[in-house]
C-alpha cells in the first residue's frame, strides 16, 4: 500500500539505525527517505523537500551541526536530532544552531514518533502549513518557495528568504535584533545589528512599494521589526 504521510527524510550512517527507524515509520504510516553522509542528506532534502528530518551528528563526512546550518540557510523544515551525544553542550549546539528537538541514543520508537509529532504540529502552525501566504501585492508561494510581487517573481537570498518566512511566521508580532540574528545567522551574531539594516534595506527594496515609508516591513525604534499582518 502506498504511504501517504508525512515525508521523513532519515539521515544516519549506522545500518541497523537505518533499519529500526525504517520500520518504525513505515509502519505508523510515514513515507521514508534514507541518507548515509551529510552530503546525501543535503542533496536528498533539495531534491525532495522532506516534512521533517531525523539527522545523526555523528555522519562520516560532514557534522550534524553543519548540516542543519546548510538546511537553515534556506529551510524551515522541522529537524530532530538524534545522537549518542547526549551532554547538555552539544544539546545546545544543536539548537541554538537551529535543530527543533533532541533525541539521546538509545530511545524508544513511542518516544521517537511522540517527538516526530509534536515537532510535525508545530510546523503546521506556520505559513508554509498553507499553500501561500499573502501581504499587499506579495505573495509567497512555501511548496515552491517562491516569492512573487504584482505577478512577477522576486529573486531572494536564501538569507532574505528566511528572514521574511521567521516574520511571516510571527506576522503582527514585534521580533528583536536579538531574536531576528539568532534565528537567522546563528547564536554568535546576537550583537551585529548591522546585518538585519542592510537585510531589512534589501527586503524593503524588493517588496514594498516606497522602500522609504515601508507599509509592511516596518521598524520598532530600537526594539526591532514587525511584518504587519494583513487585514482578515
Amino acid at each position: 500500500m502506498e504511504q501517504s504521510g508525512a515525508l521523513v527524510l532519515m539521515v544516519e550512517d549506522e545500518p541497523q539505525m537505518r533499519r529500526f527507524l525504517r520500520a518504525t515509520l513505515t509502519s505508523h504510516g510515514y513515507r521514508a527517505l534514507e541518507a548515509a553522509t551529510g552530503e546525501e542528506a543535503i542533496a536528498q532534502a533539495t531534491q525532495w523537500n522532506p516534512d521533517l528530518v531525523l539527522l545523526d551528528l555523528g555522519l562520516p563526512d560532514l557534522d550534524g551541526l553543519e548540516v542543519t546550518r546548510r538546511l537553515r540557510e534556506w529551510s524551515t523544515v522541522p529537524i530532530l536530532v538524534i545522537s549518542a551525544r547526549g551532554q547538555e553542550g552539544d544539546k545546545i549546539a544543536a539548537l541554538d544552531g537551529g535543530a527543533d528537538d533532541y533525541l539521546t541514543k538509545p530511545f524508544g520508537a513511542g518516544e521517537l514518533l511522540a517527538r516526530m509529532r509534536v515537532a510535525l504540529r508545530h510546523a503546521q502552525r506556520s505559513p508554509e502549513a498553507e499553500p501561500v501566504s499573502r501581504f499587499g501585492d506579495v505573495v509567497v508561494d512555501f511548496g515552491k518557495r517562491q516569492v512573487l510581487r504584482g505577478g512577477q517573481a522576486v529573486h531572494l537570498t536564501p538569507l532574505e528568504y528566511k528572514l521574511l518566512i521567521l516574520l511571516l511566521k510571527n506576522a503582527g508580532k514585534v521580533l528583536t535584533h536579538r531574536q531576528l540574528l539568532r534565528e537567522v545567522w546563528g547564536p554568535n551574531a546576537s550583537s551585529q545589528t548591522h546585518y538585519l539594516r542592510v537585510y531589512m534595506a534589501q527586503l524593503r527594496q524588493k517588496l514594498e512599494a516606497d522602500s522609504a515609508r515601508p507599509r509592511w516591513l516596518t521598524t520598532e525604534p530600537g526594539v526591532g521589526y514587525r511584518l504587519r499582518a494583513p487585514e482578515p
